[in-house]
């Protein structure tokens, strides 16, 4: 299914304006909504995302932690429990891993310990991904990870406008949910984004670009690097249909199949290394469900099992571009 914005007044933004929206959309409307993280308040984010929010809604609604991630994590914990809808921000995902601790034994587990007596509505925001040539540790990609943890939802989106959408729709979802932001998609990309409390359904996949030739499945900083690749096979007579997840749990599975069943061929683009990231998970719904109507093999077009390069130019070669997506889509055709 194609999840679509409504038709109403817009204003062009950038992703982190769309977020910073978003966050002071849901402070106004709801006081319960209490934001907080490593340098959130007084400095407004280390990309800015919550800029002007403390100076407008005080202390107490947007405010700084200290540098401690478990804590973080297992604050939010503490305050969805009691009531609030605690929106975190790890300043990077690839920082999250002291929190995991939180993650995993608690965070997505209240509903199934206490018999759906308690919910947990949390948000945990973190940037991620390459392209930007960061320091170690800043360009992980651990979705992965949180997929595989019962009781959590993960919501990447690759535009402005989903950003909104999205992260308004997880804050107000009863459950906890990470929302991951591509860092290079940050300030690259400027679109018309909805003005006023505007939601888009978690779980809903958007067809970017259609076709019948090829499938393009992917997600957050990917989706630009496929979008491209689609532009230089459709050149070359090769119609890619191009798939934004926007969330990989809960996964629009109907799309994804309908559209293998329709185009024959799958090719599956990540950023996270190869060996069990969420591009695997995706392969194996297609061949559970889907294996009569392939004509040829899936492909994973991945980053590779080795830790983000930092700084250098062998990110370059590290994360997919548009050539690994394309050699992809020509390997399927000519299976």
């Amino acid at each position: 299914m194609t999840a679509t914005a409504p038709k109403t007044d817009t204003k062009t933004m950038t992703m982190i304006a769309a977020i910073n929206n978003a966050l002071d959309l849901a402070l106004e409307q709801d006081d319960t909504v209490h934001i907080f993280g490593e340098d959130v308040g007084v400095m407004g984010g280390v990309f800015r995302a919550t800029d002007g929010l403390q100076a407008k809604y005080g202390i107490d609604r947007v405010f700084d932690t200290p540098l401690a991630e478990a804590a973080i994590v297992g604050m939010g914990i503490g305050m969805g429990l009691a009531g609030l809808k605690p929106v975190a921000e790890i300043q990077f995902a690839g920082f999250l891993y002291p929190a995991l601790d939180q993650v995993l034994s608690h965070l997505g587990r209240y509903r199934h310990r206490t018999r759906s007596r308690y919910h947990l509505p949390m948000v945990v925001r973190a940037p991620y991904g390459g392209g930007v040539h960061t320091p170690e540790q800043h360009a992980d990609s651990p979705e992965a990870i949180l997929a595989h943890t019962p009781g959590i939802k993960v919501v990447i989106p690759s535009t402005p406008a989903d950003a909104k959408g999205l992260l308004l729709s997880a804050i107000h979802d009863p459950d906890p949910v990470f929302f991951f932001e591509a860092i290079k998609l940050y300030r690259s990309v400027k679109e018309d984004v909805p003005v006023g409390d505007y939601r888009i359904p978690l779980g809903k996949a958007r067809i970017v670009t259609e076709g019948d030739d090829v499938t393009v499945i992917c997600y957050g900083g990917m989706v630009e690097v496929a979008q491209k690749a689609a532009a230089a096979a459709q050149s070359a007579g090769i119609g890619v249909e191009v798939i934004d997840l926007r969330t990989l749990v809960p996964l629009d599975t109907d799309t994804i199949l309908a559209s293998v069943q329709k185009t024959g061929r799958a090719v599956v683009v990540t950023e996270a290394p190869r060996t069990g990231g969420f591009h695997s998970e995706i392969s194996a719904v297609i061949a559970e469900e889907a294996i009569e109507f392939l004509r040829a093999p899936i492909i994973r077009v991945t980053g590779f099992d080795a830790p983000y390069p930092p700084f250098t130019a062998i990110e370059d070669v590290y994360r997919p571009n548009a050539v690994r997506v394309a050699r992809a889509i020509k390997s399927v055709m000519g299976y």
